[in-house]
């Protein structure tokens, strides 16, 4: 495949995450010859969205990865580089991920390893499979059971046709619901629907005792492994928020479906609450007095012009967010839902412009699509770059997986880069050259300070609030546990979400790190959830009806977005960075960054314009 690459582009691209696979979008779009090569098998980096046995393999990866050392990676590029040039080698290993934890906690008996074994004989991995079968073989399932196994994962991105100016939202009628998933399955079979699936929208009934729960069972997630897709780094996309308005521009929003997210809890005294976001949802809400309901609307609707109003602010601006809501005279039942679940702020380290700021940006996103400012892409965010990728090859663009780089070939007397040698000694050549971050070597980022984000995905049986119906799209922040902790953000996703099986539930926690994810998030999951195994002998009525944890898995991601280009060493000029997710819970600095760079690139070209209507396109005639 190699030898068949053209050997001069416009664009060089590596690595495939979100701002990396906007900005080949922008440039194929505006005409430029692209390059985009990845060494992953997978699209979307740090970004990316797995199947359950998918995230597994990506977990050995990581691990193989990690044991392995530079030694036996010696170059062989050396040769190839010329008296008046110079080369700046690029990282061989990932090290943007660390202290990978997994726990199983559903149960596990001899016919379910017998059948799980079945399935993966019949798995498209044969190194996987035999990785995932002898760990059924070495015991038991313990109470707690630690495991780090995957399989090879490759996924193409699906695509519905929506409409050409607008974000497809799927209906919520359950057999629509249904047909859309059939169909999508169908598409690249990677998410098939069994006829036993046909029940999966029904409604919970309401019932004063504990409802039954049903068995979900390790090798059950196994087997139903292509209806999880579980992603990386987990967002949600404002309805006002610059990403829609790029999908929408760029119609790109025509190869993927959205959910609105139907519900911004609270957690409070130990207990959660739904938090009412309408004007209809204030004065409808049972957890507010009719005072409390007054206060609120007065406040936000002060906040949706804060700015005209500088004078109620103006004393308190270098103070805290949370400080400045104790003047405004609001009940601590108001200033909790303000700032932890309307602003989704830290106490601490947020000051009053911000707090207002956020609070003013989550009103103005109400009302777009739903009743809260969120919406959610079907098949997770890993969706999401590779709608961008399809876009960027309808375009010309050249993509090119499992395909690494070695080297950047600089020029001694312009010090401009002027190329990239891969793996198989090729040369290729190029004006412009964009790389993640994750892929400069520890030479380069020698002076760079990186944060941490602190990552858990569970899986579970049931809502962490249970209501009429089992279909809801949650997110949670759930305020510090302890002085000195950050608080956690929980977001829960049911199955009509495409990202989870029938009758489960898929829970990302993050936060930002101060130690191991772990240590970080497992206060708050054991708060929120008890483990399947503790149930049985669980005589605590209240105990019981937490949702029980199915699965775990923890790790701490690498985040760069604060890290400035100054801060890296001997970059030529016409080489750019972009940095893997951040910890906030929109995209909007890998929009912001995607289009700051490609400005820097090609000052006169319009970022991302919608592309030519087919009726309007002009062909040559021959001759």
């Amino acid at each position: 495949m190699a030898d068949k690459l053209p050997t001069e582009f416009d664009v060089i691209i590596i690595g495939t995450g979100l701002p990396e696979s906007i900005l080949a979008a922008a440039c194929s779009r505006s005409g430029q010859r692209v390059l985009h090569v990845d060494s992953r098998s997978y699209y979307g980096g740090n970004w990316a969205s797995f199947s359950f046995t998918g995230l597994l393999s990506w977990l050995k990866d990581y691990q193989q990865n990690h044991d392995r050392t530079e030694e036996g990676m010696t170059a062989s590029w050396q040769d190839l580089i010329h008296e008046t040039e110079e080369a700046i080698a690029l990282c061989k290993k990932d090290e943007t991920i660390q202290h990978t934890e997994v726990f199983c906690y559903a149960s596990q008996d001899v016919e379910d390893s017998m059948q799980e074994a079945d399935v993966l004989q019949k798995s498209p991995s044969p190194e996987a499979s035999a990785t995932l079968a002898d760990s059924l073989d070495s015991a038991s399932l313990p109470k707690e059971r630690h495991s780090a196994h995957c399989t090879s994962y490759e996924e193409p991105s699906r695509h519905t046709e929506g409409s050409d100016r607008e974000l497809s939202l799927p209906s919520t009628d359950a057999e629509d619901s249904l047909e859309k998933e059939k169909y999508c399955g169908d598409e690249t079979g990677m998410h098939t629907v069994s006829d036993g699936d046909k029940g999966e929208h029904k409604l919970v009934e309401d019932s004063t005792e504990q409802p039954k729960r049903n068995k979900i069972t390790y090798s059950q997630m196994v087997k139903e492994s292509r209806r999880f897709n579980i992603d990386l780094v987990s967002k949600l996309l404002y309805s006002q928020g610059s990403l829609i308005d790029l999908l929408i521009k760029s119609n790109v929003s025509r190869y993927a479906e959205f959910k609105t997210v139907t519900r911004i809890l609270a957690f409070r005294e130990g207990k959660i609450e739904q938090v009412p976001c309408s004007r209809a949802d204030v004065f409808n809400s049972k957890e507010l007095t009719m005072v409390e309901k007054r206060m609120l609307m007065k406040f936000l609707t002060f906040c949706l012009d804060y700015e005209q109003h500088s004078d109620e602010y103006q004393d308190f601006k270098q103070c805290s967010f949370s400080d400045y809501l104790k003047t405004k005279k609001l009940t601590p039942n108001l200033q909790h839902f303000i700032l932890h679940s309307i602003a989704m702020t830290s106490e601490s380290s947020c000051t009053t412009l911000d707090g207002l700021q956020a609070t003013k940006n989550f009103l103005q996103c109400l009302g777009r699509f739903g009743n809260t400012p969120f919406i959610f892409p079907l098949y997770g965010q890993g969706e999401i770059p590779q709608c961008f990728c399809r876009m960027c090859a309808v375009f010309g663009g050249i993509y090119c997986l499992r395909h690494k780089v070695q080297c950047l070939v600089v020029d001694k007397d312009s010090g401009r880069c002027k190329g990239i040698i891969d793996d198989f000694g090729q040369r290729i050549s190029a004006n412009y050259f964009i790389v993640e971050d994750s892929y400069l070597s520890k030479e380069t980022c020698s002076n760079v300070q990186y944060k941490q984000i602190s990552r858990a995905v569970l899986i579970t049986d049931q809502s962490i609030l249970k209501s009429d119906s089992d279909q809801q799209i949650s997110i949670l922040v759930v305020p510090p546990l302890e002085p000195g902790t950050a608080s956690v953000r929980v977001m829960e996703l049911c199955s009509s979400t495409m990202t989870c099986m029938k009758d489960s539930y898929l829970v990302h926690l993050t936060c930002f790190s101060s130690k191991t994810a772990k240590e970080d998030l497992e206060p708050v999951v054991k708060q929120l959830f008890i483990p399947f195994a503790e149930t049985e002998a669980e005589t605590d009525k209240e105990e019981l009806r937490k949702p029980r944890l199915l699965w775990a898995l923890y790790f701490n991601m690498r985040d760069s977005s604060g890290v400035s280009r100054s801060s890296y060493c001997g970059l030529p000029s016409n080489v750019y960075i972009c940095s893997g997710p951040d910890c906030g819970l929109g995209n909007e600095h890998a929009v912001k960054q995607a289009e700051t760079l490609f400005q820097e690139m090609f000052p006169s070209e319009e970022f991302c314009p919608p592309p030519p209507n087919p009726e309007d396109i002009i062909f040559e005639a021959e001759g």
